[in-house]
């Protein structure tokens, strides 16, 4: 008898959407967008005393660790809903680095006890949080070992503990020790910094050959669940879009009845159909451990970071002048958009890996 693969799940449950009420309720409070305006041209743009609410007080940056380890033990499903409402917000949050990359690298450790047990037990109760020391651009399978600065490492300006490869194994660094440079980004509500933690001793956390596999699971739950995040900029996109359209009139008309704009708009909700569909998938696998995880996320980041991207741009010229102002979060979105595209594996590079997975190379 044939076994076959489970259908992978979709929808949400209810659970999940309370969940989503929830941070969606927090962020609206706590991180709107004129709040976010207010603190981007800063080095620290990340809103006081929301990630100690958002993880410890929700409980969302444990959601990923077990029960046994101080966690939610929950999946990577309701990690998701977290990043698609941080992405409709556009949040300076480090949700992505470490809730889910740092996390999910030290849950693939499997240790019993000690240094990693008890970061991960820290990380879950919000009160610390810790950054993979790779550039942002890495994608899975991608993050080969490196001596000396490490250039665009997200969120490290604000970072607890830095998880540091290093030839040997990957070692947990006190980000005091470490010399941490800030540098010019794109996405102003996702820092990045120079980081170089060799003058820096550190914890050993694990040997070479387990720190590589652990670095992989972390990038590649990084890269499923940051689709999520794409899907909620596009979604938001076509929200605000949908609304301004709807409200902004020329010829006593509200523009969004002019028909070459309703095509358009359309050509967004059909993307953002098939966007929800490959964020929930990949999501679904990374939790349930489908053997095509690496080929669903893949796909997934193939997909959302171009729809992602076009909603944003759609936003901003349908917008027409306010759009291009600073005053508007229009420009938030493209800009974490654009980012995200290059971010964990551009589109293109995780092309090539579903034309590997498949066996079917592209001709030469």
């Amino acid at each position: 008898m044939t076994e076959t693969t489970p259908t992978a799940d979709l929808l949400y449950s209810d659970t999940e959407d309370d969940l989503r009420a929830a941070v969606r309720s927090l962020l609206a409070d706590r991180a709107d967008a004129q709040t976010v305006l207010g603190r981007i041209e800063g080095e620290r743009p990340y809103v006081p005393g929301l990630w100690e609410a958002l993880g410890g007080g929700i409980g969302a940056a444990g959601l990923l660790v077990p029960e046994k380890l101080g966690g939610q033990g929950a999946s990577h499903r309701e990690a998701a809903v977290v990043l698609e409402e941080l992405g409709r917000a556009v949040t300076p949050v480090p949700y992505l680095t470490s809730a889910v990359v740092a996390t999910e690298t030290l849950l693939a450790l499997d240790a019993d006890g000690g240094p990693a047990v008890d970061l991960l037990a820290a990380l879950a109760g919000g009160g610390s949080f810790a950054v993979l020391a790779v550039p942002l651009s890495t994608a899975p399978g991608d993050a080969g070992v490196r001596s000396g600065p490490v250039p665009a490492v997200a969120d490290a300006v604000a970072a607890d503990v830095l998880l540091v490869p290093r030839a040997d194994g990957l070692y947990a660094v006190p980000a005091a020790d470490a010399v941490i440079t800030p540098r010019s980004s794109l996405d102003l509500t996702r820092p990045l910094a120079v980081v170089d933690a060799d003058g820096a001793v550190g914890t050993r956390l694990a040997d070479a050959g387990a720190s590589a596999a652990a670095v992989r699971r972390g990038l590649l739950a990084g890269a499923g669940l940051l689709a999520s995040e794409q899907l909620g900029i596009a979604e938001w996109c076509l929200e605000e879009t949908v609304r301004h359209t709807r409200e902004r009139h020329q010829f006593n008309r509200p523009i969004g009845s002019f028909q070459a704009l309703k095509h358009r708009m359309a050509q967004l909700w059909l993307d953002l159909v098939g966007a929800r569909a490959a964020a929930r998938a990949a999501a679904d696998a990374l939790a349930t451990g489908a053997p095509d995880a690496e080929l669903t996320v893949a796909v997934a980041q193939a997909y959302c970071s171009k729809a992602a991207v076009h909603a944003a741009e759609e936003c901003v010229q349908l917008h027409g002048g306010i759009g291009m102002t600073w005053e508007h979060p229009a420009h938030l979105a493209l800009k974490r958009a654009k980012s995200d595209q290059t971010a964990l594996g551009s589109a293109g590079r995780h092309q090539d890996a579903i034309a590997a997975l498949v066996e079917l190379p592209a001709p030469r």
